[in-house]
């Protein structure tokens, strides 16, 4: 397939460029530049093929896309939410799998070792995933337990120095890739707690999902555990319980808010593009009000969304933001996202379906965007506990 020429330009209906600093869109423009440049003219081939690139992760990992908001002296960027945000907007923009992999190194991995670690534990992780030397994993949804993580099997028993984890995971990004997973399970009381697991641990094996539709060009696996020795200085210390997982989960949450953004943009552009290309009946097709009713309707949503997650920047900078504002913020992306690349791709005709144009590959990725890290439907939830103060999980 001949390489596409990426001609992106994104929209800003309400100038909010205004409220970015200097930095903010230097950062941006690098990591558009970067997208450009090396993801955008591969990632069709590589979604075709089902394949992972893997070379994106070491360059990746020197743009500084993993773990931004960690401090520098582990590796990490020592930059503000807002930073973070528009570069997982640029990287779903172009790829949600490409997203998705820097989401879990800097979200899923990079934080819970900064944040529940030990200082061993940081130096000896983070600078080797900060630079993309080293790709993890997040252990936490199993078989059949997913929006019920609570209920999960997988555990492991005390050995003296070591302790015997058993159980398994599935549906995990990066897994048959990583050196590295973050696994959560229980210890013999019950009680979740946070393990290391590294890659040539007996017992530990990473079987890759096939004849996935959608996140192709992302690598997606299990993590099988069978008796496999872990040390026990590879538990992290600083947390119990499942607040360990959710506050991960919370940060990732924030990043998707941003990258479902950066894909619902991508589709955007590419229909105004066309609808001012495409003539049928003498005309350009955007000359015509149900065209331009989509375009109209598309705008609106992504300055909305816009405004929305720049302001859950400033409050996550500020340390005020809530699990259940992200929570907010994640669904309304995700929703609006995958409501512009049905409309876009309608506005394409059959053009819409073919890999010359991204916008049937950002749909079928937001299929599994709108579903992880907390389902359409449970974040909805979330939203009616928060507001009722009445919890409809039980």
């Amino acid at each position: 397939m001949a390489a596409r020429t990426d001609l992106f330009q994104s929209p800003d209906y309400y100038q909010l460029d205004e409220l970015l600093s200097e930095e903010h869109k230097l950062i941006r423009e690098t990591v558009r530049n970067y997208v450009k440049k090396e993801i955008s003219p591969i990632i069709e081939d590589y979604a075709q093929k089902a394949e992972f690139p893997q070379h994106i992760v070491k360059q990746m990992g020197e743009l500084g896309c993993f773990g931004p908001t960690v401090p520098v002296e582990y590796g990490g960027g020592g930059l503000d939410y807002i930073s973070y945000g528009l570069m997982m907007q640029e990287l779903e923009r172009g790829d949600s799998g490409v997203r998705s992999t820097a989401s879990v190194q800097g979200s899923l991995v990079m934080y819970p070792i900064y944040a529940y670690g030990n200082e061993e534990q940081r130096k000896k992780y983070l600078p080797k995933l900060a630079s993309g030397e080293w790709l993890g994993c997040f252990g936490l949804t199993e078989p059949d337990h997913g929006s019920n993580p609570a209920g999960m099997m997988t555990n492991f028993k005390d050995a003296g120095d070591h302790v015997v984890l058993n159980g398994a995971k599935m549906w995990i990004s990066n897994a048959p890739f990583a050196q590295v997973a973050v696994v959560w399970a229980k210890n013999e009381e019950g009680i979740i707690q946070g393990l290391i697991v590294e890659r040539g641990m007996e017992g530990f094996t990473t079987p890759t999902t096939h004849g996935k539709w959608s996140l192709r060009a992302s690598a997606t696996g299990e993590l099988v555990f069978d008796n496999v020795k872990v040390p026990k200085v590879n538990i992290l210390p600083n947390v119990t319980g499942l607040k360990g997982p959710l506050g991960c989960l919370t940060k990732a949450r924030y990043g998707i808010a941003w990258g479902a953004l950066g894909a619902a943009m991508d589709c955007y552009d590419t229909a105004l593009r066309y609808s001012m290309e495409r003539v049928q009946f003498d005309r350009p097709i955007g000359g015509f009000q149900l065209q331009q009713k989509k375009l109209a309707e598309m705008i609106t949503e992504i300055t909305k969304a816009q405004l929305m997650v720049w302001r859950l920047g400033v409050l996550m900078n500020e340390g005020k933001a809530t699990p259940q504002q992200v929570s907010m913020a994640k669904r309304n992306s995700c929703e609006i996202a995958t409501n512009i690349t049905r409309d876009a791709r309608q506005m394409l005709g059959g053009m819409g379906i073919t890999g010359e144009y991204s916008i049937m590959r950002h749909m079928m990725n937001l299929e599994s965007v709108i579903t992880y890290e907390g389902t359409h439907d449970v974040h909805l939830l979330i939203t009616g506990m928060d507001v009722t103060g009445l919890n409809a999980f039980k």
